[in-house]
């Protein structure tokens, strides 16, 4: 009877010691929503490649200095300051591109720069203007929808203000293989078939 008693004893430390095994192990397939934790969760999403202008806040008007000087519009022409971060892993370049698409006809394209080095982080304040030679060396500038090289600010027509689109590119491709004489519909297309990952400010500008 005795030797009975710890059988039945020793199975019930066994059961015991599986059920809190099982009880401590990670989480089932059922259960993956939940890991990994929380926290690990937020700073991946956190890292998300992000673009972000001192000139121009989310949403908001973007200041004469930044429109184009021609066309019945007289602004100083001068392409905003950008800085960008968190670029995911395995990017080789940067692209660039401003687009207004409340423009007639289907949208029009201010700015292109492509072949940015992936070690760059910013564009300062009159990047834009080929003359100036502020770009970072390797880079180039293709044409705007103005037929000139380089930025070419906002000019909308008069009435509702519109949205001007500043959309970085993290490329994984060192160099897109297109040259100065490019359309930026052309090498926005290119971006976007090697594009990693991509990140937007938008400003607003009406007369």
């Amino acid at each position: 009877m005795r030797r009975t008693e710890r059988r039945i004893s020793g199975h019930r430390v066994v059961l015991a010691l599986v059920g809190a095994l099982a009880f401590a192990s990670p989480p089932t397939l059922a259960g993956r929503s939940a890991w990994p934790p929380r926290a690990t969760r937020q700073a991946h999403a956190a890292a998300q490649l992000a673009l972000e202008s001192p000139d121009i806040a989310p949403g908001g008007s973007i200041a004469l200095e930044h429109v184009y000087d021609r066309s019945g519009c007289h602004g100083g022409n001068i392409s905003p300051a950008l800085a960008w971060r968190h670029p995911p892993a395995g990017t080789r370049s940067f692209a660039l591109l401003m687009f207004d698409p409340d423009a007639p006809g289907g949208g029009w394209w201010h700015w292109a720069v492509f072949d940015i080095p992936a070690t760059v982080t910013s564009l300062r304040a009159g990047a834009g203007n080929p003359a100036g030679h502020l770009l970072p060396a390797g880079a180039v500038q293709g044409r705007n929808n103005f037929g000139s090289p380089g930025y070419g600010g906002p000019c909308p027509p008069p009435g509702s203000p519109h949205h001007y689109r500043l959309t970085l590119y993290a490329l994984r491709l060192a160099k897109l293989g297109l040259g100065t004489d490019a359309g930026p519909a052309q090498i926005d297309a290119r971006a976007r078939a090697s594009a990693l990952a991509e990140a937007q400010v938008v400003g607003l500008y009406g007369r």
